[in-house]
């Protein structure tokens, strides 16, 4: 087998069981969502402002225990096996760390409530539900350096099973405390909250258990001894993690933001908005599966000094999610009327949706693509870069000239044929013009990092 078609081979194998899991996830997000609505329209109003809250705070702080996954697997490349472990236990560390404001921000959340204009009742709710999520903040955070660890070593199945549990546990104890069977309290949307607090439990006790039990991960010693935080070690962490704490959060909130400034447009153009967004949110888990695995194995050729194989993996996994994407974009544009109606009966919402669709067929080819580029990046440990060409693309470029073009006339786009303001069309014309140059930007310098640093960890 040619050296391009195992690494091709390789990737997809590690890729699939991550994009299952992935897709688990956003399906337990969906279940909260057609639950809760069925119980009141207040609890589903409450679930999704509350569900967005969590989401933007667990997303920013995942990113920076994920730095475990290119350490330790540049060193599972070398075959520095006991050094994992050390790594893993520093990162036990970083995540409690982390979950303590985390927990905090979630239980308190008068001062974030007091920012929505929103109905009382619905601002009730919405506190009850980010307070049960605070209890889920911590087990998931732990869950996810299981996650970073398994998948640096190349064992994504075990994460996909251990996520289709999550998945399968959630519907009936959303059952239970939505709706107060079995003696349990009827929460109604906020049970959600207590639901998923209990199958994040769960499933962090479920993981640590199969790695302190299972042969496989002997040799990484990581429940062999106890280790006090080592501060060199945890700023090695940080230096990597932190960058790319922030760059999921740009991505969350540059999306985020475009929804809430859409929102004075009127509901309909709400609603086209969030089926746009949901597309494009599906379309974003290939991307992240393709990108999971091209980090890995970039990062593993890293370690074991292959330089060649490291860029190699990079531009197959780059090529791999391009033809995936540019399948999604024809189909999208195709089908664009089909997929309105799928999501909604409203012939208004569809009006808004199906023109939308087509910047979306746009969007979500350069969104993956990058993707999967700053994933090759931080398999030669490197973040701070892109993190930097996300902010000022994506918020300067993308939020910033979505909001002159969708919200206001602007001279020159007029002159260019563009009748401004565009609405939600402005907002998805720019961020597919700041993914285009994020992407341009970001894959030069992938080639310059592997052809000029080669093996070097960054």
């Amino acid at each position: 087998m040619s050296p391009p078609l195992r690494i091709a081979r390789s990737i997809v194998a590690l890729a699939w069981p991550v994009l299952v899991a992935q897709l688990a996830v956003i399906a337990s997000g969906v279940l909260d969502t057609v639950m809760s609505g069925r119980y009141g329209a207040v609890d589903l109003a409450a679930v999704g402002l509350g569900a967005s809250v969590y989401v933007s705070v667990f997303v920013g702080l995942l990113g920076v225990v994920n730095s475990l996954s290119p350490i330790a697997a540049q060193l599972y490349g070398g075959r520095h096996y006991d050094k994992i472990g050390e790594e893993t236990r520093q990162t036990f560390w970083i995540a409690a760390a982390l979950a303590l404001p985390g927990v905090l921000l979630l239980a308190f959340p008068d001062p974030l409530l007091a920012l929505l204009d929103a109905p009382p009742e619905v601002v009730a709710k919405t506190g009850d539900y980010l307070r049960g999520t605070a209890w889920a903040l911590p087990p998931m955070l732990l869950f996810r350096v299981f996650f970073a660890l398994t998948t640096a070593v190349s064992r994504p199945r075990i994460v996909m099973l251990i996520n289709l549990v999550y998945f399968a546990v959630k519907l009936p104890l959303n059952s239970i405390f939505i709706y107060g069977a079995l003696g349990a309290p009827e929460l109604g949307g906020p049970g959600c909250a207590v639901a998923t607090a209990i199958a994040s439990w769960l499933i962090c006790g479920i993981a640590w258990t199969v790695c302190a039990s299972h042969p496989f991960y002997a040799p990484f010693r990581v429940f062999a001894r106890w280790s006090w935080p080592q501060w060199p070690a945890i700023l090695t962490h940080l230096k990597l993690g932190v960058p790319m704490g922030l760059t999921f959060l740009v991505q969350v909130t540059s999306l985020t933001f475009m929804a809430l400034f859409l929102a004075r447009l009127g509901a309909a153009t709400s609603a086209g908005q969030q089926i746009g967004s949901n597309v494009t949110a599906i379309m974003y888990m290939f991307g992240l599966a393709l990108g999971n695995a091209t980090a890995v194995l970039t990062a593993q050729a890293v370690g074991s000094g292959e330089r060649r194989e490291a860029r190699q993996t990079g531009l197959i996994g780059i090529s791999i999610i391009l033809v995936i994407a540019a399948c999604a974009a024809l189909v999208i544009h195709f089908a664009a009327p089909g997929i309105a109606s799928l999501y909604t009966l409203d012939a208004a919402v569809r009006s808004v949706a199906t023109p939308l669709l087509a910047y979306v067929a746009l969007f979500q080819l350069f969104d993956t693509a990058q993707t999967v580029i700053v994933s090759a990046l931080r398999g030669y440990r490197i973040s701070f870069i892109p993190m930097i060409v996300y902010t000022l693309a994506l918020w300067g470029l993308g939020l910033g000239g979505g909001y002159l073009l969708g919200l206001h006339h602007v001279a020159a786009a007029d002159a260019l044929g563009l009748a401004t303001p565009m609405g939600a069309a402005g907002f998805w014309l720019s961020a597919v013009l700041s993914l285009i140059v994020t992407g341009a930007i970001l894959f030069a310098y992938f080639l310059r990092v592997s052809r000029v640093r080669g093996a070097a960890p960054g």
